[in-house]
């Protein structure tokens, strides 16, 4: 089963998924559990986020959680960390939340399986771990992120659109994300299934670290190994890999179809400009409000309710976990208004800065 949000009923959706609990503002209600304490006024949460690189993080999801977790505890403290794209880092930041004393964690996890001794751990002192936006391996109590299958299926049926006849003039690029990272795989196995069959793939990378970087030199290797104008499509499981990409292929004088993830501003405005296709928008909102709603229950006793994670999701270390899935959106030259400024994720001013106020006006934003 999964969680279906459109645009115009996002708040009513979280609403029904949290049982109440914005407007009773008590843990018992937000975990949907009669055994939860109704005192919130003790609870330590650790939020632990991979990297900064990729924008989401700090300026949504970090700031949209915290919010939620005050609006359900408002004398609840948050400890936060970065790991900046390290493993190694991220198992000491555990171990610095579990000596804290913080009673559940939000993980999102560097590397899912790396992090499994530190899961571990956490389970064995009595901290409840709420895995989100990547399944981390472990005794994980809950988990929330978006139909990663779907994100990739949506990716690639996008490509193959955009490519269209001209597909059976060349090839195209795929720059999946990190191996270490179990949602990539998923991106890639869904992008896979609508691809497979439509389009030719002439080069294929998995990128280490999601890094924009390594993303340009394996988009500017491909091109030159394929001849160039032989190129008719690039697949980019992200908005910052995406980045790198739209630069070699500038650099390659190429202009064809590139694909995205996480609605990034510089993606929205590249695509407004005709240097990128699509994007993949994730209202982190939805997301967050439900990682803010698992860990406040959990920290005051209670358990995840059904109408908050109505399906079981299996990590990699074959561990049954209730979990949330949200369903994404794709983001085209044609919906941004309606997309994210109207959920405001983004004003108009934000996007339409001088650079791109005649692509804004074509596409009908001012």
């Amino acid at each position: 089963m999964k969680i279906v949000l459109r645009r115009a009923a996002i708040a009513t959706t979280i609403l029904a998924m949290a049982v109440g609990a914005a407007a009773c503002g008590n843990a018992k209600e937000a975990s949907g559990s009669a055994d939860a304490s109704s005192s919130t006024a003790a609870l330590k949460i650790g939020l632990l986020l991979p990297e900064s690189k990729t924008t989401r993080y700090e300026q949504f999801d970090k700031p949209l959680i915290e919010a939620r977790i005050k609006e359900l505890a408002p004398n609840a403290t948050v400890d936060y960390y970065n790991a900046n794209q390290d493993a190694m880092v991220q198992q000491t930041q555990v171990d610095t939340a579990l000596t804290k004393g913080d009673q559940v964690l939000i993980l999102d996890a560097v590397d899912a399986k790396a992090i499994q001794s530190s899961v571990q751990k956490a389970h064995e002192a009595g901290v409840k771990v709420v895995a989100y936006d990547r399944l981390a391996q472990g005794p994980v109590d809950a988990y929330v992120s978006f139909d990663n299958t779907k994100v990739g299926q949506l990716q690639g049926q996008a490509l193959v659109s955009a490519v269209g006849d001209r597909a059976s003039r060349g090839q195209i690029i795929m720059i999946n994300g990190s191996p270490t990272d179990p949602n990539a795989a998923e991106y890639k196995a869904g992008a896979h299934s609508a691809i497979d069959g439509k389009l030719k793939i002439g080069k294929e990378y998995d990128t280490p670290n999601w890094d924009p970087n390594n993303a340009n030199q394996e988009a500017a290797a491909a091109i030159t190994a394929l001849g160039g104008q032989n190129v008719v499509g690039v697949y980019s499981a992200n908005d910052g890999m995406a980045a790198g990409i739209a630069t070699a292929l500038k650099a390659a004088n190429l202009s064809v179809p590139l694909t995205g993830q996480d609605a990034q501003l510089d993606a929205v405005q590249r695509i407004l400009a005709g240097s990128q296709t699509v994007s993949i928008y994730k209202p982190y909102k939805p997301e967050a409000d439900v990682a803010g709603t698992m860990a406040v229950g959990l920290a005051a006793g209670g358990s995840v309710a059904a109408s908050v994670a109505p399906t079981i999701a299996t990590s990699g270390s074959g561990d049954k976990v209730k979990s949330a899935l949200i369903t994404p959106v794709v983001l085209n030259k044609d919906n941004v208004r309606t997309t994210v400024v109207a959920d405001g994720l983004y004003t108009v001013a934000q996007i339409c800065t001088p650079d791109f106020v005649a692509d804004c006006t074509a596409a009908g934003l001012q």
